[in-house]
């Protein structure tokens, strides 16, 4: 369930009450993980994975209303904003127009009067904030421009002289991106304490690419494969396949692994602790990428042509379990897999991921049936990236659509989502996420994401009062039926 997907009269889901409403419910479900999508500040797009940094937070999901009531905002202020007019979906072009204005608002009455906390919080995040505030605070001076693209080479190639002149000409803009992560975190940490009181883990996206245009790269060319004026030779993607004619051209920037390798993954590391401040358990994204990964030269305009390179496979992920023995990890092995990347997987020890949607795909032989599934894995009833179950039931090749139902007994009375759910629930996997749209049984209008198609993705929002008691208490009996339910919880309150 994505923060942004959460009800709010102000256009997209927030860290307010409505978070707090879904940690109840999930605690009254017998559930004991949420699982978000990355809060990274969005770019070009709207996709979380495709954010300014790999360490900030978005300033779309800082509540408004507990703004209000530190003081920093009026009522007033808020409701004479126009959030948009569909309550299913988000407006981000609004959202985008509205959203900074308003903190600057705050920013202008709680810079002094939080200015030790602030200064604070800058000392902790040393190692990623003051680049992320120039890097924004040159963004907007630029026009919003990717930075590959801002006239001032100087600012482009990061010369010192250049730069202790921009944050001084632009010191009032980064100070409003500092506030406005300094409320972020705020606001993050206290929904996450409320989480953990009850009984509630959270599981984020790890992706493992950072955006080309942020402040991951502008700042720290040198972990990545550019030339002398930052540009990349090769980017990112997946080769086509069954489900995609021309791949996936991503565009990230490569990493520079032999760099990285040579100061101890350094980057790695600093990237994972800044992870682990918002989350209990990072699922890594595109895990095959770390025993190769398609490179595509850049230029091109789909991903059929590229090749495969080795990545660093067991020599990162041993740096990153021993310097992070606290933090649970789950692959995303999802895609073309090799025997190197099962093998990688097996010596990793980390679950991979099952997808109750694939099981049942005519078009290659399956390694996604329950019958299958080991222990040490998580099972999904669909991603982000598919269509909730009842969208798959209409847009499934009938073929497919009669194997789910002889398979898994799907029937009328106990509803088609039921009883997928009720596929995946009871499974050996250790783990069972399902989307929030899924147990609401929704359908059309309701699909977060369609890998490969720009605009339209990212909007989906759960109406108010669609989490019942009725729908918590029949989760928490499939739940105990199939004994996934913590047998102790922290008492409600």
């Amino acid at each position: 369930m994505p923060i942004s997907s959460l009800p709010s009269p102000y256009g997209i889901g927030t860290m307010g009450r409505a978070a707090r409403e879904f940690v109840d419910f999930l605690a009254a479900a017998g559930q004991s993980y949420w699982q978000i999508l990355p809060v990274g500040p969005t770019s070009y797009g709207d996709s979380p994975y495709q954010s300014f940094s790999a360490y900030a937070g978005n300033p779309y999901f800082i509540d408004l209303e507990l703004l209000c009531a530190d003081g920093l905002l009026t009522k007033d202020e808020i409701e004479e904003i126009d959030w948009g007019t569909d309550p299913e979906q988000v407006d981000y072009e609004k959202i985008y127009e509205s959203r900074l204005p308003l903190l600057r608002r705050a920013a202008d009455r709680g810079l002094a009067r939080d200015a030790e906390a602030v200064a604070a919080f800058v000392a902790e995040n040393a190692d990623w904030l003051p680049d992320y505030a120039l890097f924004m605070a040159l963004k907007r001076h630029f026009g919003m421009a990717a930075w590959t693209e801002w006239f001032d080479r100087d600012a482009r190639l990061r010369a010192p002289a250049a730069l202790a002149r921009y944050r001084e000409t632009l010191a009032s803009d980064i100070e409003l991106f500092t506030y406005v992560q300094f409320l972020f975190f705020r606001q993050w940490e206290s929904l996450r304490d409320y989480a953990h009181a009850k009984g509630v883990k959270i599981i984020g996206d790890l992706p493992i690419y950072v955006a080309m245009d942020s402040a991951d790269v502008w700042a720290d060319p040198r972990s990545f494969q550019l030339d002398e004026q930052n540009i990349p030779a090769e980017v990112a993607g997946v080769p086509p396949d069954s489900f995609t004619a021309d791949g996936q051209l991503w565009g990230n920037p490569l990493y520079d692994w032999d760099a990285m390798k040579r100061d101890g993954y350094r980057w790695w590391v600093r990237r994972i602790a800044g992870a682990s401040r918002l989350y209990d358990v990072l699922r890594i994204d595109h895990f095959r990428g770390l025993e190769s990964y398609w490179a595509v030269p850049y230029g091109e305009t789909s991903a059929k042509i590229g090749r495969w390179v080795k990545g660093p496979g067991m020599d990162l992920l041993r740096v990153l379990f021993d310097r992070f023995p606290n933090i649970e990890f789950i692959a995303e092995d999802l895609g073309y897999l090799t025997p190197e990347v099962r093998a990688l997987l097996r010596e990793s020890g980390l679950p991979g991921m099952k997808v109750l949607e694939f099981a049942f795909d005519s078009r290659e032989p399956s390694n996604y049936l329950p019958h299958t599934y080991t222990p040490n894995s998580v099972c999904y009833a669909g991603t982000h990236d598919n269509a909730p179950l009842m969208v798959w039931k209409e847009e499934a090749d009938p073929v497919d659509l009669d194997a789910a139902k002889r398979y898994l007994g799907l029937n009328e009375e106990e509803g088609f989502h039921w009883g997928m759910l009720r596929g995946g629930m009871s499974s050996v996997s250790a783990l069972f996420v399902a989307q929030m749209q899924d147990y609401l049984g929704l359908g059309a209008g309701s699909r977060m994401n369609t890998p490969g198609i720009l605009g339209g993705n990212w909007q989906w929002r759960m109406l108010p009062g669609q989490l019942t008691d009725a729908l918590a208490q029949k989760i928490a009996g499939m739940t105990h039926l199939y004994g996934r339910a913590e047998e102790s919880r922290p008492e409600n309150g």
